[in-house]
């Protein structure tokens, strides 16, 4: 089962549209908010969306024939930074697709994880995974928004569609 190129385009439209979304609500919230430990894997909603971040660098690094064998920096777990680096990574997925055909996004991509371990898959799937973990991980601090008495803006997909 392959997946058009147009369709990818889209997804990835919309997982940058939601990311920069839920970067304008975080940076509403006061510091305290922004770091409260809510227990779960990534803590708090600075450090979830980073790790949203970072798996989006990661993966875009893979999908360039690169094998990256850290994740992040302990200062990289910042607002400010995956404010004002975000962007170009979101940038870079929507440039590497702009022209993309469906023969393109079917071609296996062969990388290692972070443990070492060698992996191929076609360049779809990646792709859907990205948006996929993304749209998981924005769930998570939608939540934590909610817990902690804030409106998370609208993030479905469908939202996103209307607004073509």
């Amino acid at each position: 089962m392959a997946v058009s190129a147009d369709s990818l385009r889209v997804h990835l439209d919309y997982h940058a549209w939601a990311s920069r979304r839920l970067l304008e609500a975080v940076a509403q919230l006061t510091p305290e908010e922004q770091s409260r430990d809510f227990q779960t894997s990534s803590g708090n909603v600075v450090k979830t969306l980073a790790h949203v971040f970072g798996a989006d660098r990661v993966w875009f690094e893979r999908i360039r024939g690169q094998s990256p064998t850290a994740f992040m920096r302990p200062e990289e777990y910042q607002l400010e930074f995956i404010t004002s680096e975000w962007p170009e990574i979101l940038e870079n997925w929507k440039q590497r697709f702009a022209a993309a055909s469906d023969q393109d996004v079917d071609a296996r991509i062969s990388y290692r994880d972070l443990s070492g371990n060698a992996w191929a898959q076609p360049l779809w799937q990646i792709v859907l995974h990205v948006v996929n973990h993304g749209t998981h991980h924005r769930g998570q601090v939608s939540g934590f928004l909610r817990a902690m008495g804030h409106q998370p803006p609208p993030l479905d997909l469908i939202a996103f569609y209307r607004t073509l």
